[in-house]
């Protein structure tokens, strides 16, 4: 049902919307149409603020769904990560919790943000890719206008300038893969969570996996019998508890250490690295079968394969490096919001050295379980961005 509503939707309002052209200004830009996103975007069209004139939505994928239009075919709704409903979304007569779970959940995901985006009329700009998000001069400055987002689109380059930024791209974005010694040397095919298709083009062959999330394990399960050998590595213990979904207080903890360091403007810690495993329908089998073990990292790959730290020699045909991402702020760059620690300080989704910048989906805010009242809450530090004096910087403090 859920996928016949979408087409409904997308039908009705595609040539209206989709077509439109991107402004010059706009009071408010939110980049990326992802749950952060289009959560924001949501709660500032609940306060009155006109899409495609008083915000503007771009994305730099070509259609809805956020990162998980890339996610694997196999996947499932429920095998991983819960997706947690939008707000409204049950305007819509859709929920997450009632989905197929049948279907790649990437399918149902794309079909459910389509129609979230036509419903109510977002008129997100998808495929316009920003590259940099710049403070203007004093002396280019426009009425309040303070930054200028600059991007490329199939139509060309686009420019738009705006008082308040949310900053809602995610982590699909910023693959992170660690170095190893011998990583350029391996011979066989090494490929990170983010280029993942199938386990079938790993038919037959040795496979190192790499990492201690939800991913790996995920992989490990796929891989189970279509792969000639699988070789579980992981940097840091990994406990797999034998419960269905991650415990409340579990996801409370993960959450907190997570602001906590974005306060503190401190690297943000991994999410497997403050949390347990809990054991998923897709990795029981396994999992009973004591084929979920990893073992310490090796110490180096070479030519043929991994060398452990006992001089042992495993030869691998391929390694799936399941090591995370990294929040995607690149287009920040230029904006000098590091701190000495490494990290960016937001506090409730607003950045310290620039409170007319949101960071939505950063820090805490990347868990699902935040994340309607995330997008209340960046909705109304753009307000009150917009009705405060540019004075508020906090740049070199």
């Amino acid at each position: 049902m859920g996928a016949v509503v979408a087409e409904i939707a997308v039908s009705e309002f595609e040539a209206s919307d989709r077509s439109l052209p991107v402004p010059a200004r706009a009071p408010v830009v939110v980049i990326g149409a992802g749950q952060a996103g289009l959560s924001t975007a949501y709660w500032l069209l609940r306060r009155g603020l006109r899409p495609n004139v008083d915000m503007v939505v771009v994305d730099r994928d070509a259609d809805a769904g956020g990162a998980w239009q890339h996610r694997w075919p196999a996947m499932r709704l429920g095998d991983a990560h819960r997706v947690h409903d939008l707000p409204g979304m049950r305007d819509l007569g859709l929920s997450f919790e009632t989905a197929e779970r049948q279907r790649p959940a990437r399918d149902v995901v794309v079909d459910y943000y389509r129609a979230y985006e036509a419903h109510f009329r977002l008129q997100v700009h998808h495929g316009h890719r920003v590259e940099r998000v710049a403070r203007l001069p004093r002396a280019r400055q426009t009425g309040a206008d303070r930054f200028e987002v600059v991007g490329t689109s199939a139509a060309g380059p686009f420019r738009i300038r705006a008082q308040v930024v949310v900053s809602a791209a995610g982590t699909w974005g910023a693959p992170f893969l660690p170095w190893y010694p011998g990583r350029d040397r391996f011979a066989g095919r090494q490929l990170h969570t983010h280029d993942y298709r199938s386990a079938e083009e790993f038919r037959g062959q040795r496979v190192g996996v790499v990492g201690g999330g939800t991913s790996a394990i995920e992989h490990l399960a796929e891989l189970d019998g279509v792969a000639a050998q699988t070789c579980w590595f992981a940097r840091r213990p990994v406990r797999i508890v034998p419960t269905h979904g991650l415990s409340a207080e579990a996801g409370r903890a993960s959450v907190a250490a997570a602001d906590e360091a974005a306060r503190a403007g401190r690297t943000l810690p991994s999410i497997v690295s403050t949390t347990d495993v809990p054991v998923s329908s897709y990795m029981r089998d396994l999992y009973e079968r004591g084929g979920l073990r990893p073992q310490p990292m090796f110490r180096r790959l070479d030519e043929h394969g991994a060398v452990l730290v006992d001089g042992t020699r495993i030869a691998l045909d391929a390694v799936i490096w399941d090591t995370g991402f990294r929040p995607d702020l690149r287009h920040l760059t230029g904006l000098g919001l590091r701190e000495q620690a490494g990290g960016i300080r937001v506090v409730d989704g607003v950045a310290h050295r620039d409170p007319a910048l949101i960071l939505a989906g950063y820090g805490p805010q990347a868990s699902t379980i935040t994340a309607e009242r995330s997008g209340r809450v960046n909705a109304q530090a753009a307000l009150d961005a917009l009705s405060s004096p540019p004075s508020g910087l906090h740049l070199g403090q």
